[in-house]
């Protein structure tokens, strides 16, 4: 069973997370800093969901806009990835990640995420998602 019940409960989740670290005083310039455009596309439950660092705005399904970096994948696998305990080069290496993008951009992103790692354990308790630990 998926840790997420259905597309919109995670899009909430998971683009309330987006939104709040966009917001953060320290955080929010070096995304907009980054310019950069992602587009995840989710499976499983199926959805798309856009972090558009240029514009500052948290998107969900088909937008009339380039992105930059995409990455595939998982609900469940988005679920780990925020708990850290799925690594993305290990994650990209083993397939549960796809990536499409230059890979500077991608890897340039990863300090960046600091404040959505911080927070995602309290969002997930708070929505009833499974949290070890």
């Amino acid at each position: 069973m998926a840790v997420f019940k259905n597309a919109e409960s995670m899009l909430e989740i998971l683009g309330g997370m987006f939104s709040i670290v966009l917001q953060d005083k320290e955080a929010g310039p070096k995304f907009k800093d980054a310019g950069v455009v992602i587009r995840f596309n989710i499976t499983d439950p199926d959805a798309i969901l856009w972090v558009d660092t240029v514009n500052m705005q948290v998107l969900s399904g088909n937008q009339d806009i380039k992105a930059n970096v995409e990455m595939d994948l998982s609900g469940d696998s988005c679920h780990e990835f925020w708990l850290k305990e799925l690594k993305l080069p290990i994650a990209l290496a083993k397939g549960k990640i796809k990536a499409r993008g230059p890979m500077p951009t991608i890897l340039k992103l990863l300090p960046l995420l600091k404040p959505a790692y911080d927070m995602y354990p309290g969002i997930a308790r708070k929505n009833n998602l499974p949290v070890r630990g």
